[in-house]
């Protein structure tokens, strides 16, 4: 792989709320260190909803020698709003890319789900249920709107970033590959689809473009790997503000199962010829691990993060910083080592 690197969240913004409550940008640049160091990543997924946030990381991803997916992600937005973030994120890409940094505009993350105007449904749990309901009639809507918006959207974007452009999709999604520079997808195996999983990924690279993978995770809970693009559904949420709570029952911690199912996929993509990996995701504060006291208020069982986020303590594993590894951190650096025994390192 020439990209090997992981997404790194810096909020998710939805109804004017940041899931990322704190942010501290001498604990980003710590973070991306490690990320670039141990986890031997030379790509970053730059992933959030404050244009502010997603610049001040991708800059300091961008010191550290890091390539950057400058990836705005927009949360029940309507097109006008999706579009008004992409822009003025994308006039923020090209500062950054004009100093000389690498840096892949990522125009959306799965718009069709997370958002408002392609699927019916104000709220992204609607639009699941919709889409649920009546797959084939629902695919096909959202085909037919995210098809009219993306050219439109990518053109002002092109005027104002001027490096490569890519989108993040959900394969039903049916994008026109032909706007972007690479076609990027989020890939995430279930046993659905485990027997027939290499072959598509094998058949995807087959084409024209560089392919890249994006999204790809599972929770840490025992079995997790198994429902793995839903895997984050044991979650209970504040109906008021859209909070998690608790989990809706009790689960089995499986780090080794959360490691192997990365480890596995990474080596798909690899042997494929995949162009470009982002394993989802570093971390996820709003997902602590609570190992004490009733088993449904340890969230972190319910998050793809390759470290478990520690409730208002530091770890021991990296002084001074607030989470410890999982099993999937050495798998995915591992993984990653592979690739980079040759490469100098940058920053």
């Amino acid at each position: 792989m020439r990209a090997r690197g992981i997404a790194y969240d810096t909020g998710f913004v939805r109804d004017g709320r940041n899931s990322l409550e704190h942010f501290d940008p001498e604990r980003v640049r710590r973070e991306l260190t490690v990320i670039r160091d141990d986890l031997h990543c030379n790509a970053v997924h730059v992933i959030g909803g404050d244009p502010q946030r997603l610049e001040l990381t991708a800059r300091a991803a961008a010191d550290f020698g890091l390539e950057v997916w400058f990836s705005p992600y927009p949360l029940d937005l309507a097109t006008d709003g999706i579009l008004a973030l992409l822009l003025d994120c994308a006039e923020r890409a090209e500062r950054l890319r004009a100093t000389g940094a690498e840096v892949v505009f990522v125009a959306g993350v799965e718009l069709s789900v997370m958002n408002r105007g392609f699927i019916d449904g104000d709220r992204i749990e609607q639009r699941l249920n919709q889409l649920m309901a009546d797959p084939a009639r629902r695919m096909a809507d959202a085909r037919s709107r995210l098809g009219r918006f993306l050219p439109t959207a990518v053109a002002a974007i092109r005027e104002r970033f001027h490096g490569k452009v890519t989108y993040a999709a959900i394969p039903f999604e049916g994008v026109e590959w032909d706007l972007f520079d690479f076609v990027t997808l989020e890939l995430i195996r279930s046993a659905e689809v485990a027997d027939q999983f290499r072959d598509g990924v094998r058949g995807l690279v087959a084409a024209s473009k560089p392919v890249a993978v994006t999204g790809f995770g599972t929770a840490t809970w025992r079995g997790a790997g198994d429902v793995a693009p839903r895997s984050m559904e044991i979650i209970e949420y504040d109906e008021a503000t859209g909070e998690p709570l608790r989990l809706n029952g009790r689960y089995q911690r499986d780090e080794a199962g959360q490691a192997a199912y990365l480890s596995d996929l990474l080596e798909i993509f690899d042997s494929a010829g995949v162009d470009s990996t982002f394993v989802h995701l570093f971390a996820l504060d709003n997902l602590p691990h609570r190992p004490d006291g009733d088993p449904r208020d340890d969230l972190d069982l319910a998050s793809p993060g390759i470290v478990k986020v520690l409730d208002g303590r530091s770890g021991g594993a990296y002084a001074g910083l607030p989470w410890e590894p999982k099993a999937a951190f050495a798998a995915v650096a591992d993984r990653y080592r592979v690739g980079a025994v040759t490469e100098p390192r940058q920053g």
